[in-house]
């Protein structure tokens, strides 16, 4: 199919699905996977798939912006991830240190008010990265207009196991008792710095049907949409996106979120 004509349908199509969306989810949350399945099967570099997935990663945020999203997670880089070849692991340090400094002065950042905010294990990122990260989120930390959760050497289990850690240091050192932990406690101790709302909706790419130890505490059991779709993340749409953001609203009305 010649390409303007595809383009053309995919805009009809996008607005067909905007028409019939009424509930737009808060907070999305994306597994961008299939970078590396991409690049070998169009012949690149690893490293060019990474590249090509960042751009689909500027892309998603500036669309989920236009629908009226608020809170944007994107699972970039799992504890799990920390396994693959070390040339893989400096290429993607390095590619996420460029976005990080980019960030920092880029206009629409300041302009519609994005808050930039990491969440992972900061003990296992390089300091460089962590650096750059930490003086986006210093230069962001005011703006309240939309959130974007970078999860880097993130994993679930991770997660909740350096939150007991934390409670158990609190209760050693008498800052709190036992009978104070609630879910508050809990929350405030997960990797976040800021509070994070629940998730509405979690999108995976690449035709994997699994959530990989995502966000098992803010996905809140089985409330969360989950939206599993074929294309790699560096040929996902808006279309995508709006079809994911479709299951929600059909979710929504069926009363599966309060």
């Amino acid at each position: 199919m010649n390409t303007k004509i595809r383009e053309y349908l995919d805009i009809i199509y996008e607005k067909h699905l905007l028409r019939n969306i009424s509930h737009v989810p808060n907070h999305i949350a994306i597994i961008q996977d299939g970078n590396r399945r991409f690049a070998k099967e169009y012949g690149l570099e690893v490293s060019t798939g990474h590249r090509l997935g960042a751009q689909t990663t500027e892309k998603v945020l500036e669309w989920a912006q236009e629908i009226g999203v608020h809170h944007m997670t994107l699972y970039c880089f799992s504890t799990e991830n920390f396994s693959r070849s070390k040339s893989e692991l400096h290429e993607l340090f390095e590619l996420f240190t460029e976005k990080a400094v980019k960030a920092g002065s880029d206009e629409r950042v300041h302009k519609n008010k994005i808050r930039i905010q990491m969440v992972g294990d900061r003990n296992l990122v390089p300091a460089d990265l962590l650096e750059k990260i930490e003086r986006v989120e210093e230069l962001t930390k005011d703006y309240e207009h939309f959130t974007i959760n970078l999860a880097i050497a993130y994993g679930g289990r991770n997660e909740i196991l350096c939150a007991t850690r934390s409670i158990l240091r609190d209760i050693r050192e008498k800052r709190i008792n036992t009978e104070d932990i609630n879910y508050d406690t809990i929350e405030k101790s997960l990797y976040h710095t800021v509070n994070i709302p629940k998730v509405d909706l979690i999108i995976r790419t690449g035709n994997e049907k699994r959530t990989s130890n995502f966000l098992p505490w803010l996905a809140n059991g089985n409330e969360s949409a989950v939206y599993f779709c074929a294309p790699y993340w560096p040929l996902f749409r808006k279309i995508d996106l709006l079809r994911g953001v479709r299951l929600y609203d059909q979710r929504y009305r069926e009363g599966h979120f309060p």
